[in-house]
């Protein structure tokens, strides 16, 4: 093969040759990031090890960027909600912008309450306005619970 590179990698009891090529490069272009990530995991990367290889792995965060590009022009994000909300799955941008599109319309209070409790799972630290929540709802209680009594 005139047109290739040796690629070496080698882990404990694994180590692995192969082409990278034009041809090979070009193969590896089309791959999803599934496809990319599944092959790390057949190498028998898991958890923290996967997510730092994944990391710098230059064609799976090439595709990664892509990817978030195109769903956040698909879903019309703007630039504050891609900070405030992890957005890493398809889903994620689904969900948001549903959100959205309810926010448009005239919802009851209840229903507000229900959207903005949804977007909170999309921040990071989703768990926060959950306890907050959770807090609210059992300081209602007791206090009905003390008028009653």
């Amino acid at each position: 093969m005139a047109d290739c590179n040796l690629i070496s990698i080698s882990q404990p009891n694994k180590h692995i040759d192969f082409c990278s090529g034009k041809r090979n490069i070009e193969l590896m272009k089309k791959k999803s990031l599934q496809q990319i990530e599944d092959f790390y995991i057949n190498l028998g990367y898991r958890g923290d090890k996967l997510r730092k290889v994944l990391t710098t792995d230059k064609g799976y965060q090439k595709l990664l960027k892509e990817r978030k590009q195109k769903l956040t022009k698909q879903f019309k994000i703007n630039p504050s909600e891609q900070r405030k909300y992890v957005l890493s799955t398809n889903v994620d941008f689904k969900i948001l912008a549903k959100c959205k599109q309810l926010e448009k319309l005239k919802l009851t209070k209840e229903d507000k309450f229900l959207v903005k409790l949804i977007k909170t799972q999309l921040e990071s630290d989703w768990r926060k306005p959950l306890l907050g929540v959770l807090d609210q709802l059992l300081k209602k209680y007791s206090l009905k619970r003390k008028i009653q009594n």
